[in-house]
């Protein structure tokens, strides 16, 4: 439980990064989380106002059996197959944690009070899918502050498109290249287009785009340490931040084209870049360091409860830290393809394991879930 005097110290730092304009949401969800109470204490007492889930996620709480106990049994005694199961349980788990955010996101007019849940990571390569996957999820949660999580993959953005065109609000997911997010905020306007000519409400949809930082750093960082000469080694621990600070550029040319103009005209709502992949890596970096230093209005930070709590303990939160280092950013990124490291070769790589973790993920929790299932159905008998 969070303290009352724990609960005075973390107004400093959270509550200058809320008022700079970013939107503080945990990068985290369990049902012990939701039903102790925490994550109430954590939107009341730490500018907490979303939550973002996903496989890796549900995987570590719900393969831990802590809290599914009765929910397993009972599904057990039905016979669901291990799949349904585990939508079972982890939609349950979002709705829940949509009900805590939902006057957050009554007093935010939909802007957050978010919570995520992400599409099956097997059907990343498949649109159709995809999409009804998608509609299925937004169903399913039944809560109007649920976002559907879709990765950037090729296969994904006509998804985007298609499933913002209905009307529902999308995080997308697994960014990690500048070309790439413009594809993104491109199938998002596209679907804004869509839903307008279908007479949608355009102000009730609302999308983020969840922008990779801290694995970026960790592939080039390895790449600069291997060749080990002075200027590599001077490049580490900025490439991410570089890429993160042009990718908040690419969003501000975007949302202010003509485009954009008829859109946000009829009442749409901006995407806002999402800063994921938030916890350093490497420990001889400050555990605050791409919260600090991407600080930008109209943005989300989305934390695991480590960076949270350091963040609340020592961040040093000082003003926008993005907006004027674009000509800086393109300098480090220009230095570390000097030295060979190929920026697509990164990002595609990046991509390519982002899904291949979730996959991972998502098939060690089916096998858990499948595991105390047939436990249960021993018992029963």
């Amino acid at each position: 439980m969070i303290t009352v005097t724990e609960a005075t110290a973390s107004a400093g730092a959270l509550k200058r990064l809320s008022d700079e304009g970013v939107s503080i949401w945990l990068d985290d969800l369990s049902r012990r989380r939701i039903e102790s109470g925490n994550l109430a204490e954590l939107v009341e007492t730490r500018h907490v106002v979303g939550v973002t889930t996903n496989p890796s996620i549900f995987q570590a709480a719900i393969g831990s059996g802590a809290g599914y106990e009765e929910q397993l049994t009972d599904l057990a005694v039905r016979g669901v197959t291990v799949d349904e199961a585990v939508r079972m349980m982890t939609t349950a788990d979002v709705r829940a944690a949509a009900d805590v955010l939902h006057p957050v996101y009554t007093a935010t007019g939909g802007r957050d009070g978010r919570v995520s849940i992400e599409v099956d990571p097997r059907l990343a390569h498949d649109t159709e899918a995809t999409v009804a996957e998608a509609k299925q999820l937004s169903w399913l949660v039944d809560r109007p502050n649920v976002m559907i999580k879709i990765p950037a993959t090729k296969a994904g953005l006509p998804a985007i498109t298609e499933v913002i065109g209905l009307g529902i609000s999308v995080n997308v997911t697994l960014i990690f290249s500048l070309e790439r997010y413009r594809e993104v905020m491109d199938a998002y306007l596209a679907g804004l287009e869509k839903a307008r000519a279908e007479g949608l409400d355009l102000a009730e949809i609302h999308s983020v785009a969840s922008f990779f930082v801290s694995r970026v750093d960790s592939e080039i960082d390895k790449r600069l340490t291997a060749l080990g000469t002075d200027e590599a080694l001077a490049l580490k621990g900025r490439a991410a931040l570089a890429n993160a600070r042009l990718a908040y550029e690419a969003y501000e040319s975007l949302f202010a084209g003509e485009r954009w103009t008829a859109l946000g005209g009829a009442g749409a709502n901006k995407q806002r870049p999402l800063w994921a992949s938030t916890g350093v890596k490497d420990p001889a970096y400050k555990d605050t360091l791409y919260v600090d230093d991407l600080v930008a209005p109209g943005t989300v930070n989305t934390m695991p409860e480590a960076t949270l709590n350091a963040t609340a303990d020592h961040g040093r939160v000082t003003g926008d830290t993005v907006t004027g280092g674009y000509p800086q950013a393109r300098a480090d990124l220009a230095a570390v393809e000097r030295l060979g490291i190929s920026y697509d070769e990164v990002v595609r790589q990046l991509e390519d394991e982002g899904v291949a973790k979730f996959e991972a993920a998502w098939q060690d929790l089916l096998d858990a879930v499948t595991k105390s299932l047939n436990n249960k159905g021993v018992d029963e008998e």
